[in-house]
């Protein structure tokens, strides 16, 4: 049992402590790591508000008094209705704002805490270490190879083009397509 709550007490720990785990290694794995989650998190947020733009959040009509049916509100009541009815915009207007924000500031934060729990660091310190082995090749060796490619690509896309049209010609000549 002993075990199972300390698993859970560093769990806890790397989550939601304010350091940084072995600062110096691994930067430029780690920051990117960290860039790419932080654009992706804004930009579901961002799909959030948008998404959010015209709906009512749930819960939110419990605040809307309706009048008892076939009568029509007089005096107090349609004070009542109205203001309720305020009260109702108001709070689906500022929560359609601060909910994807809230979010967001907490995605963020989550992404800056992951790049930093020490398995995840460590993974991104040896990705780091293993890229900085690898042989880049030239910038006239990567122009070279990128042209074989895109020439390659063409050249298969012709081919397919033209099994198309072989075939669409074979199925017109059997009666299978018109």
């Amino acid at each position: 049992m002993k075990e199972a709550n300390t698993a859970v007490s560093v769990w806890w720990r790397d989550w939601f402590s304010t350091g940084f785990y072995k600062r110096s290694q691994g930067r430029v794995a780690r920051q990117a790591t960290f860039f790419v989650l932080a654009v992706v998190i804004g930009l579901a947020g961002w799909s959030l508000l948008d998404y959010l733009s015209d709906k009512a959040l749930p819960l939110t009509s419990l605040i809307l008094v309706e009048p008892a049916a076939g009568e029509e509100p007089v005096g107090e009541q349609l004070e009542l209705i109205n203001s309720r009815k305020l009260t109702y915009e108001r709070v689906n207007g500022y929560a359609r704002i601060a909910l994807p924000t809230i979010l967001v500031f907490a995605g963020v934060w989550l992404a800056f805490r992951a790049v930093n729990v020490p398995r995840i660091a460590d993974f991104l310190i040896a990705v780091e270490a293993e890229m900085n082995k690898v042989s880049w090749p030239s910038r006239g060796e990567m122009f070279r190879s990128t042209i074989v490619v895109i020439v390659t690509v063409f050249g298969l896309a012709l081919i397919l083009f033209g099994y198309d049209l072989l075939w669409r010609l074979l199925l017109k000549l059997i009666g299978v397509i018109g």
